[in-house]
């Protein structure tokens, strides 16, 4: 069967956008409410915080910076507010997810802590709780945890919750992905002593860029406002007693995001058709797609994910940019799959490289939930071949494409692909 390139690229996920966005957009122009300030920032932070279940929402220039002000807050919670020049987490350690995208953590180096990093379970992909029980026995101390939903997917929220509770530390929940994704009924990103949601262009609502500082205090609430607008004091002048930042939502971004929220659900819909027709797709094949708990949360299903089998994996080598595979028969790895992918004008991705593997954080500690140091039993490294989860999730996984606008008949071919890659 002759496979031809798609003459139209398909994306990883890109924006869907529906037309009341340029709405929003236009009403700020017409209205010459183009700056930090405006009608379609209060909305979307009404709409945000309706839709979540929390009582307040702060519109930022980005998830990172809502992921900052939330880690700079729980710092100041924690060890008071420090001198200018100073981060409040200055020589802190601080327990993080290691399978997610940087911005997870660099908040914690912003702010001067150290980011211990928490391996993943294979459950759920993201942190593994045992190994977080295990953090605290080893830095007992530790009283800051920063946990991301990986793809969308809630990780197991009720144990890292217990653990956290019992050690007396507070939880940054990283929303990022999983805006939509509820545990037990109810909305990620609330979960947290903080938390926040993302909109940036790949995400399920985008906003082109943008992010929300999402929580039931109002006394946050109103600390993230006045921090992320220079920390301006309540003067005649301009009057400034701490450190501030240009972290505001702009009201044009605002009117992408106030146009995007009443398509949540849509998007949501679309994005698990496209999982459970993968899954059906990948049935005969030695895979299996991103797990979630289906007792007890609900993914947003942002990114289809699949995984190899161990058995069927051809010889794969990375080095720091590069990689090489040998092709053998009946076995494939992530590295061809990608390859054959982008042959036909479609976008996939590697999964997250852990944290723990990258060059800046090699050096931080990383703790598993067995072994010792950075290492795992040697049952597990005779096993898998691994000594960690996170690194064997990347060496085996993949992101394929998930754009909500790709047709079945699209998606079809991306299967056959992937098919063939196996033969």
């Amino acid at each position: 069967m002759e496979i031809k390139p798609f003459e139209k690229k398909i994306y990883l996920a890109s924006p869907t956008m529906h037309g009341e966005e340029l709405k929003f957009m236009q009403e700020a122009y017409e209205t010459n409410w183009m700056s930090t300030v405006g009608a379609n920032i209060n909305e979307s932070e009404k709409l945000i915080a309706e839709k979540i279940g929390c009582k307040d929402a702060v519109a930022l220039s980005s998830g990172t910076a809502a992921l900052h002000l939330a880690i700079k807050l729980a710092g100041e919670r924690l060890y008071g507010q420090p001198k200018v020049g100073h981060g409040s987490l200055e020589g802190k350690k601080v327990f993080c997810s290691d399978m997610t995208f940087d911005a997870t953590v660099n908040p914690v180096a912003y702010e001067g802590g150290e980011a211990v990093f928490i391996d993943t379970e294979y459950d759920t992909w993201n942190m593994d709780p045992n190994a977080l029980r295990k953090a605290f026995d080893i830095y007992p101390e530790v009283k800051l945890v920063v946990v991301a939903h990986l793809y969308g997917t809630p990780g197991k929220i009720d144990e890292i919750r217990a653990i956290c509770d019992e050690n007396g530390a507070l939880i940054v929940e990283d929303a990022a992905e999983s805006f939509g994704a509820s545990y037990k009924g109810k909305q990620t990103g609330i979960f947290g002593d903080y938390g926040i949601i993302s909109f940036n262009g790949n995400k399920i609502i985008t906003g082109s860029s943008g992010g929300m500082f999402i929580t039931d205090s109002v006394e946050d609430a109103h600390k993230v406002r006045k921090w992320s607008t220079q920390a301006r004091e309540d003067a005649p002048w301009y009057q400034h007693e701490e450190l501030g930042y240009n972290y505001r939502m702009s009201n044009v971004i605002a009117g992408v995001v106030r146009g995007q929220i009443p398509h949540l659900e849509e998007h949501i819909d679309q994005k698990k058709a496209i999982y459970e027709r993968y899954k059906e797709g990948f049935k005969n094949l030695p895979v299996s797609m991103n797990p979630y708990d289906s007792a007890n949360s609900e993914p947003n299903f942002w990114l289809s994910c699949l995984i190899i089998d161990r058995e069927a994996m051809c010889k794969q080598v990375r080095g720091e940019k590069d990689v090489l595979y040998v092709s053998e028969s009946g076995k494939s790895c992530p590295t061809e799959i990608l390859e054959k992918i982008a042959s036909i004008n479609a976008e996939g991705r590697p999964i997250w490289k852990p944290m723990h593997m990258q060059p800046i954080y090699r050096m931080n500690p990383f703790v598993t939930a067995t072994g010792n140091g950075r290492g795992r039993s040697n049952a597990y490294i005779a096993e898998t071949g691994f000594v960690d989860v996170g690194s064997d999730i990347f060496e085996r996984g993949l992101c394929l494409p998930s754009d909500n606008k790709m047709t079945k008949e699209q998606q079809d071919v991306i299967i056959e692909v992937v098919k063939e890659c196996f033969a």
